[in-house]
């Protein structure tokens, strides 16, 4: 009869070159006493501070270094990719760091990564001055778009008689983690519902012609992207007719709106169900009484008066149940810090994210954008140019910390 005991989970423990590599055979006795099959992968320099046949004896199978196979295992790296549940880098240095945000495959650890759909948990260990090195954060900023977990770094004693942040983060936390993860957790946002709005509301004058805006949606996607790899439940309201990536469409609930009364009517029956509501849209100031038939030039000038639309977002922090974080945007022309605290307080919202259309690789259809975050402490922390996943990996980041406190 076969046996009726499940296959244990697998993870991949990655080791890379750091003084920290010592304390990963404690990660790994703890993932060996959680029951799970843990396959050791070391790359070449994490063999100049710890030896092999330890991890070797401790592990469910020997250690692997080279991405070239032998009789046994021809080819490693997919052995290991796709028989993964988890891939564990513990410690991950900044070199190990940047050649996983750079897609490289130039040893096995990396090219184990690249041939895995398993989640990726990084635990960085550096120096503190690595650590805060914009390079650094842009790299690991990359990798949590793309769905990696980070876990620490810890603040303590470092290597050569240092201290500071940069510490690996505690091995037993490391293994909480990687159970929690294993269990279906993917961070602060695992459960949440998260609603996004995306695109430029569309204004009819006639049945052909309408007033609308440059805005491409781009940035209210991304958040819908980063926010499900992350573990969330998405529901997009939408007026852009963008696509999602393939890994998170699945993830996400897409409501198609035109104007900025679909788009509030969508919003406000969505938004009771939802943890974080996130204005990402830019929705028209007015509206108009269209014209029945399509208005001929023969006629002239189309007659039609405006009328303000309903402001969203008073509308819904005025709803907004007990614990609910809501963010808006304040895109503007010229510096946006004026008018995202005049916004912030005015609209009573937890965050506002604010930014100059008008600006170089920030505008309405640019795949980057160069922002400003202000809370309701009054801090304030400009985004650089980049991508606007970048953004959006920022951006939720801190929601996940106020959703944290909140907890």
């Amino acid at each position: 009869m076969p046996s009726a005991t499940p296959e244990p989970r697998r993870v991949v423990l990655g080791v890379t070159g750091g003084v920290a590599a010592y304390k990963a055979v404690d990660v790994l006795r703890g993932l060996r006493r959680a029951g799970y099959h843990v396959a050791p992968v070391l790359t070449r320099d994490a063999l100049r501070f710890v030896g092999a046949p330890t991890f070797s004896a401790l592990a469910s199978e020997p250690v692997r270094s080279e991405l070239y196979g032998d009789a046994t295992t021809p080819i490693p790296h997919t052995y290991l990719g796709q028989g993964a549940d988890l891939i564990v880098i513990a410690p991950a240095t900044a070199h190990v760091i940047a050649r996983l945000a750079m897609g490289l495959a130039d040893d096995l650890l990396t090219a184990t990564v690249l041939a895995s759909r398993a989640p990726l948990m990084i635990c960085p260990a550096m120096h503190t001055e690595m650590w805060e090195q914009p390079s650094v954060q842009s790299n690991l900023a990359t990798l949590r778009a793309r769905g990696a977990l980070v876990v620490g770094p810890a603040v303590g004693a470092l290597a050569g008689g240092d201290e500071g942040a940069g510490r690996l983060e505690d091995p037993e936390r490391i293994v909480e983690v990687a159970r929690a993860v294993l269990e279906g957790w993917r961070g602060p946002l695992s459960g949440r519902t998260v609603l996004v709005s995306a695109g430029g509301t569309r204004e009819a004058l006639d049945p052909v012609r309408v007033v609308t805006n440059r805005s491409s949606g781009r940035q209210g996607y991304a958040l819908a992207e980063v926010a499900a790899r992350r573990g969330a439940r998405v529901v997009l309201v939408s007026s852009a007719e963008r696509s999602l990536a393939l890994d998170v469409a699945g993830a996400v609930e897409v409501i198609s709106v035109e104007s900025a009364a679909e788009m509030r009517d969508a919003l406000v029956e969505r938004a009771g169900e939802a943890d974080v509501v996130v204005m990402a849209a830019a929705v028209a100031d007015f509206t108009f009484d269209a014209q029945p038939q399509k208005w001929k030039k023969a006629n002239g000038p189309i007659p039609f008066v405006a009328r303000a639309t309903e402001d969203i977002v008073s509308t819904l922090v005025e709803r907004r149940r007990e614990g609910q974080v809501i963010v808006a945007f304040a895109a503007e022309t010229g510096d946006p810090e004026e008018a995202a605290r005049h916004k912030l307080t005015a609209k009573g919202v937890d965050l506002i994210v604010g930014n100059d259309v008008t600006g170089p690789g920030a505008g309405f259809a640019s795949s980057t954008n160069e922002v400003l975050i202000l809370d309701r402490t009054g801090h304030l922390e400009r985004l650089s140019r980049r991508s606007k996943e970048e953004v959006a990996e920022a951006l939720l980041t801190k929601i996940e910390r106020l959703l944290t406190r909140g907890d």
